[in-house]
C-alpha cells in the first residue's frame, strides 16, 4: 500500500486505536480518525490521546484528521467515506466491557451491531481494499479447552458483549461472501500498556494499590489471563495492513474451518500465547510500584470466564511475528506512563 493512500481508524481516541494511529503517523501514513468520545470512561484521557496524536502529526508534517462521529450516524459516516476515500479501514470502535453489558445491553446493540453494519455498508459502497476489525477473546465464552483456537466452536457466549462480537464476525463473513469485501477479524486477548483503559485490570489494580484501598479479586484469585502488550498488538496490525484476507483455496465445505472461508475472510487470535495467574500479575505490579495490595477475594462475576489463553500459531505464521514483550517489561512501561500521566 502506498503511503499517500488514506487509512481510516474508528475508535481512534480509544486505547488500541490511539496506539495504531501513533504507529501509522510515525510511519508517515495519512490517517482519518473517528470517535464518538462517549463517557463510558474519562473523556479527558481520550482527549489527551488525541492531543498526543496531533503533536506527532505536526512534528511529522503529515495528515491526521479527527472527526467526532458515532457509527450509528449513518449519513455522517457516509459523508466521511465519500469525502476522504480511504483504502483501508481499521474498526476499533465498539461499546467495550463485559460487565457493563449486563446492565446496559442497548448500548451494545446500538454500537456493536447497528454501528458495525453501517460501517460494513460504507466499506462495500466505497470499495474498501481491506477491513480489519476488532473482535474479542470473549467470543470463546463457556469453552474450557485451553488454549483457545480459531478452529474451536464459539457458539456459547456468556455475555452480551461476546455475543455482539461473534455477530460482527458473522456479518463480516456475509459481506465477504456476497460483495467480495476482504475482512480480517482480530480476537484480542487482554491488551494492556501505557494509555490503557481505566476499566481494565492493570489500571484498576494500580489505582487501588497506590490509594491503599482493597483490591477486588474475582473468583477468589483463581483467574488466568493471556495478557498481551500493546506494542506487540500494534506490530501485528501494522503487518496485516498489506495482507488483505483472501479466499482459502483448500476450504472444505464438508469440514468447514471457522478461521477461514471460500470468501476473502480471516479470523485471528491476537494474544501472547501464555496464560498468567492473576495473583502473579498482581505480584508483578506490587514489585514495580513498591507497595503491597490489600486483597479482597470475591466470587466470580456473571459473564466472566476463569481462564483465557490464545493459540497464536495462525497469526504468527501469517505475519511472521511472535509477541515478545515480557510481563515484567510490559508492566514497567505501563507504570512509568501511569506515574507521568496521573502525576
Amino acid at each position: 500500500m502506498h503511503k499517500k493512500e488514506i487509512i481510516l481508524i474508528t475508535g481512534v481516541a480509544g486505547f488500541i486505536g490511539f496506539h495504531i494511529c501513533k504507529k501509522l503517523l510515525n510511519e508517515s501514513y495519512k490517517v482519518i480518525g473517528i470517535d464518538n468520545f462517549n463517557n463510558y470512561y474519562d473523556v479527558k484521557l481520550k482527549n489527551s490521546r488525541i492531543k498526543e496524536l496531533e503533536l506527532i502529526s505536526k512534528s511529522k508534517n503529515n495528515t491526521f484528521i479527527c472527526i467526532e462521529c458515532d457509527l450509528v450516524e449513518n449519513t455522517k459516516l457516509n459523508n466521511i467515506f465519500e469525502k476522504y476515500n480511504p483504502s483501508i479501514v481499521i474498526n476499533l470502535a465498539a461499546q467495550a466491557g463485559v460487565r457493563f453489558s449486563i446492565d446496559n445491553p442497548s448500548a451494545y446493540i446500538k454500537s456493536n451491531l447497528v454501528g458495525f453494519s453501517n460501517l460494513l455498508e460504507c466499506c462495500r459502497a466505497n470499495k474498501i481494499k481491506h477491513l480489519i476489525y476488532a473482535s474479542s477473546s470473549s467470543v470463546y465464552g463457556g469453552n474450557t479447552k485451553i488454549p483457545f483456537s480459531e478452529k474451536d466452536s464459539v457458539d456459547h457466549p456468556v455475555s452480551l458483549y461476546a455475543a455482539t462480537k461473534k455477530s460482527n464476525e458473522l456479518l463480516a463473513h456475509t459481506y465477504s461472501h456476497i460483495f467480495g469485501l476482504s475482512c480480517t477479524g482480530l480476537r484480542f486477548f487482554t491488551v494492556y500498556g501505557p494509555w490503557g483503559r481505566p476499566d481494565m485490570s492493570p489500571m484498576i489494580f494500580t489505582k487501588s494499590i497506590l490509594s491503599k484501598k482493597p483490591l477486588k479479586i474475582f473468583n477468589n484469585g483463581e483467574m488466568y489471563r493471556d495478557f498481551t502488550y500493546i506494542d506487540d498488538v500494534v506490530e501485528i496490525i501494522f503487518r496485516l495492513l498489506n495482507k488483505p484476507a483472501s479466499s482459502d483455496k483448500s476450504f472444505n465445505n464438508k469440514k468447514p474451518n471457522p478461521q477461514s472461508s471460500w470468501a476473502p475472510y480471516k479470523i485471528f487470535n491476537i494474544g501472547n500465547s501464555k496464560s498468567v495467574y492473576l495473583l502473579d500479575f498482581i505480584k508483578c505490579l506490587e514489585e514495580e510500584i513498591g507497595i503491597k495490595a490489600i486483597k479482597d477475594y470475591v466470587e466470580m462475576q456473571p459473564g466472566d470466564v476463569k481462564a483465557t489463553e490464545a493459540d497464536t500459531s495462525e497469526i504468527e505464521s501469517y505475519v511472521d511475528f511472535k509477541p515478545k514483550t515480557s510481563l515484567k517489561k510490559g508492566i514497567k512501561n505501563f507504570y512509568a506512563w501511569y506515574k507521568k500521566y496521573y502525576k
